[in-house]
């Protein structure tokens, strides 16, 4: 069976779904709850590499705190992103507090920071607060390349 795999966002369970069929809601077949929700999903970084390794699409990370005042300013306008981008990207938060292994691995200095993977590797990375419309901007000029 071809296909685009995903990770499911609640019960972490591979699904295979029809590039086709990414628009048309997929459920998971193992918890039946949804893959997509419009909304960025929370993770630690187990999670994160799960996503990072196995989600057919690019996977978009914003590094974050919520003591980072700029990090709470961005927090609505990557929600807004996710109604942009998703079902073609999916969107991860992940707490900097608790992920040092991310933060030195890939350098990061300063938050909010993105970090942007297609097909298990890192192809770009920013720093700084954008607006949704830029993030969408930034994804699509970046996986264009």
């Amino acid at each position: 069976m071809s296909g685009i795999t995903l990770v499911c966002p609640d019960c972490a369970a591979l699904n295979r779904v029809p590039e086709e069929r990414l628009a048309d809601a997929p459920r998971c077949g193992a918890c039946h709850k949804p893959l997509f929700s419009a909304q960025p999903l929370a993770v630690d970084e187990v999670r994160l590499a799960k996503h990072v390794t196995h989600d057919g699409i690019p996977v978009l990370v914003d590094v974050w705190a919520n003591w980072c005042g700029p990090c709470r300013t961005m927090a609505p306008q990557f929600a807004q992103a996710a109604t942009l981008l998703e079902p073609r990207v999916r969107l991860l938060k992940l707490d900097a507090d608790a992920a040092p292994q991310t933060m030195s691995r890939y350098g990061i200095r300063s938050i909010p920071s993105l970090l942007l993977f297609s097909s298990g590797r890192l192809v770009a990375q920013q720093a700084g607060a954008m607006a949704a419309g830029q993030i969408a901007q930034w994804v699509n000029q970046s996986l264009s390349r």
